[in-house]
């Protein structure tokens, strides 16, 4: 009972009762709406171009890709595709690393692609306020507000002599804190409902796609998570608080440890990983990708020592003298073979840098344990499907989809292409009509959150040491602090 009257006190002196006189809360609620209203006019208006940008070039891809006429199947090879990744509707809320990755990669063959090489798109430990979002708002902007709301929630009882009055009547340090941190968090949801409630509205409403369970269950857990990293910046404003004996120093401690979680750690462990597990330049990745393959020989060179050995062995395997007397088209024989070793060979380079930035990733989201914004942020952007992951889960799929195209274009060359010269040299565009677009199947978010478990944890880990922290302090404070 005791703690619900200090939380309501706390509630009634700074909340919606008092906000006519209370200029502070009227200026930061007024803050908050513009900011929000900007963030959801600019992310709606971008979703909408982009999305459109995406159809428009998806259905102008396909039709270009139908519209070929009867030609050689390996020229259609060359000609290529696009792989295009839908807008997810919770970009609304959290753009992530999307505008660094891109969400389109031409698709061609004997080379891979990426979306878009970038050292700063792939790093999660990336700060960038260039851009405002709902996510930005909740996980930057709210706890600072918290700690303006909350730095004299303890000092303010020690300044006026009237903390001294609540301990003689018998209100415990226990009760003092929680009664603070509820009716702090309180004034908290003041700012994180309206987010939220637009964040569902959003995702639910706006004509997008069909929403899915999945979706659902990103929304809860997302303001799960939230609602978690929220109530840590609430505690640690009351605790700051009760162990400083004046409001001016409170706040400079508050605003000090913001700064230190939200710019300096995120910037630094970022810097750090880069040094630690330095990536090549996108000049040297493909010079080194370059410098394989040739190694491995030119499939478009007939007199290649690899590709001449391959055609001295079907010679003698078949007993023919040239390869105009194969059963087949023996180039398309060799497009497969090049088509095989250059993706094997792309797919190791790939692989490796895929590590570094694996190894960059795991380095910063360890530092989780230690910055909840840095938890948050990482486990956002997975619900958000604008993650690294995310990312590395298209290029997957499209490099798939690119080598079966490939090898089908090869495998209809080595099937309807005549073996000699003077043969017929084009197929029936029907051929490649047949093929399927590509479609990207994101993953689940089971699948996903299991990539999590760090970052989960840590925000868990966050609560149960502000709790024990929380426990210990009432052991040890007192009056003058």
């Amino acid at each position: 009972m005791t703690i619900n009257l200090i939380a309501k006190h706390v509630w009634k002196s700074a909340g919606p009762r008092s906000a006519l006189t209370s200029r502070g809360i009227v200026a930061l609620l007024v803050l908050m709406a513009g900011l929000m209203l900007y963030a959801l006019v600019t992310g709606v208006v971008a979703f909408r171009e982009e999305q459109t940008s995406h159809a428009h070039h998806r259905q102008e891809a396909r039709r270009d890709w139908l519209s070929n006429p009867d030609k050689h199947p390996h020229r259609m090879a060359h000609f290529g595709h696009y792989a295009i990744r839908e807008k997810e509707p919770l970009s609304l809320f959290d753009r992530g690393m999307e505008r660094f990755m891109g969400n389109m990669v031409y698709l061609e063959a004997h080379r891979q692609n990426s979306v878009n090489f970038s050292e700063a798109g792939f790093s999660t430990g990336l700060l960038r306020f260039g851009e405002i979002s709902l996510a930005m708002l909740l996980q930057l902007l709210v706890p600072l507000l918290v700690f303006f709301l909350g730095f004299d929630s303890i000092t303010a009882e020690r300044e006026r002599g009237t903390l001294a009055m609540l301990m003689s009547q018998g209100v415990s340090w226990r009760q003092l804190l929680l009664g603070k941190w509820l009716g702090l968090s309180r004034l908290m949801l003041l700012f994180f409902v309206p987010i939220m409630v637009v964040t569902w509205a959003l995702v639910l409403i706006l004509p997008h796609h069909p929403v899915e369970a999945d979706d659902i269950i990103r929304l809860v857990l997302l303001t799960l998570t939230y609602l978690l990293y929220l109530l840590l910046f609430c505690g640690i404003a009351v605790l700051v608080s009760a162990r400083s004996r004046t409001g001016k120093t409170a706040l400079v401690t508050l605003i000090g440890l913001w700064l230190m979680l939200t710019i300096v750690l995120p910037r630094a462990s970022q810097a750090l990983g880069v040094y630690l597990y330095p990536a090549p330049s996108q000049a040297q990745f493909v010079a080194d990708i370059q410098a394989d393959i040739m190694k491995q020989g030119d499939s478009h060179n007939p007199n290649d020592p690899h590709y001449k050995a391959l055609k001295d062995s079907v010679l003698t395997a078949y007993r023919v003298d040239s390869v105009t007397q194969l059963p087949f088209n023996f180039g398309g024989l060799v497009m497969t073979e090049g088509e095989r070793i250059s993706a094997g060979i792309y797919d190791r380079h790939f692989a490796r840098l895929q590590t570094i930035y694996a190894d960059q990733n795991r380095f910063s989201k360890a530092l989780a344990w230690v910055n909840p914004y840095m938890a948050i942020r990482s486990l956002s952007m997975l619900l958000a499907h604008t993650d690294y992951g995310s990312y590395l889960h298209f290029q997957q799929q499209a490099e798939a989809y690119r080598y079966a195209l490939a090898q089908k274009m090869n495998e209809l060359q080595i099937k309807y292409i005549a073996a000699r010269a003077n043969g017929p040299n084009r197929i029936s565009r029907a051929n490649w009509q047949n093929m399927p677009d590509f479609s990207y199947e994101p993953q689940s978010v089971s699948t996903v959150l299991g990539q999590e478990a760090v970052t989960i944890g840590a925000l868990i880990g966050w609560l149960l040491l502000l709790l024990g922290v929380g426990y210990r302090q009432t052991k040890t404070l007192t009056v003058t602090g």
